[in-house]
Parts: C-alpha cells; sequence; structure tokens
C-alpha cells in the first residue's frame, strides 16, 4: 500500500470514529488498533493488516451505532471486543479493540475462580494514574468500574479474549481514555452475540 492509500485508511477510520494515532501515511501502533477494531466490528478477519480490500471496506463502511444513547457513556461489546465511547449525542466518537476474559478457570492467591467481564450497569468507581501491578499482571491507568475489573492500558491486547476478567486496551489510548472519562461515567458492558 502506498502513503497516500495508508493515509486515505487513516482518515477514514478516524471519520468513522476509530481512534487511531496521527493520519500521516504511516500505519503506526494506533493506526493498526484501529484497523483490527474495525475488523471486529464489521466481522472481518482481525489481522491489523492495511489491503486493498480493507481500503475497499472502509470506503463503503459507516459509523457504528450506539446500544444507548442520550447521554455521555462507554460501551464494552464482548462479542465483538471492542469499546464505544459514545458522546452526549450518542454518537460513538471514539472506538478501540479490548481484550477482556478468557471463560477458562485460573488460580491466583490460593484461588481457582473463571476469568469472566462481568456484564452489566457500571460507573468507573476509581482510578489509578501510571502503573498498577496486582497479583494478575500490570495495568497502565486502570479505571475500575466493579471490584478488581477495570479498563485499563496493557502491552499485550490481542484480537480474542485473553484477560483474567480486565478490559484490556492499547497502551497508546490508556492515558487519555481516563483522563475524558472521570469517575461516575457509565460502563455499560454486554455480550451482542448472546442478546441478538
Amino acid at each position: 500500500m502506498s502513503p497516500e492509500d495508508t493515509r486515505e485508511a487513516e482518515q477514514r477510520l478516524s471519520d468513522l470514529g476509530y481512534w487511531t494515532g496521527p493520519v500521516d501515511g504511516v500505519l503506526d501502533e494506533g493506526s493498526r488498533q484501529a484497523l483490527i477494531a474495525f475488523q471486529k466490528v464489521e466481522a472481518r478477519q482481525r489481522t491489523g493488516k492495511l489491503t486493498l480490500e480493507e481500503l475497499q471496506a472502509l470506503r463503503t463502511a459507516k459509523r457504528p451505532p450506539a446500544r444507548e444513547s442520550g447521554y455521555a457513556h462507554i460501551e464494552i461489546d464482548l462479542g465483538r471486543q471492542v469499546l464505544f465511547a459514545v458522546d452526549v449525542s450518542g454518537s460513538v466518537s471514539k472506538i478501540l479493540p479490548v481484550s477482556t476474559g478468557t471463560g477458562k478457570l485460573f488460580t491466583a492467591e490460593g484461588r481457582t475462580r473463571r476469568a469472566v467481564t462481568p456484564c452489566g450497569r457500571f460507573t468507573i468507581s476509581h482510578k489509578i494514574a501510571g502503573w498498577r501491578k496486582s497479583p494478575l499482571g500490570v495495568l497502565y491507568f486502570p479505571n475500575y468500574i466493579v471490584g478488581g475489573i477495570a479498563i485499563h492500558g496493557n502491552p499485550s491486547v490481542p484480537v480474542y479474549p485473553a484477560s483474567h476478567g480486565c478490559i484490556r486496551i492499547p497502551m497508546f489510548a490508556a492515558k487519555e481514555f481516563t483522563k475524558i472519562n472521570p469517575i461516575g461515567t457509565v460502563v455499560l458492558v454486554y455480550d451482542r452475540e448472546a442478546v441478538d
């Protein structure tokens, strides 16, 4: 792909609400993560690779709708593994790929439990600036929604569920995410596949 094609793809991703890096003709980590989020939303193969076929799909795509409207909030779609930031007008303004609970059993601190990201309506209850080391791993700018479950940056955000229950987001977006979502922000977590 030429730098012009890449710039067009980045601009299109940005126009559709995907959280990109700079629109500069270079497929950096932010742009690659935006492309993965697009591929998840559109039920395409989750490669993170920009091809002519992906560019054509971007040209005809529409901004995904929010599940709820009328207030600013966050929506986490477990089935598609994406996060939607919804603005006060009810439009999806930012979209990120996520990696949530695997659903598998794990043992930590002498307890065995299932790695589940709970569905429901939550609010951001508290935050930690910077890094936090927990018994299950490291969290970057965690935004806690229930118990020890947080939306946080992580160096590993695979295209499939891989966490112990937290909602991992790409590192490049974690600090800004925490800055633009105050304590009290509603977080709606749902499994679209289970509901539809």
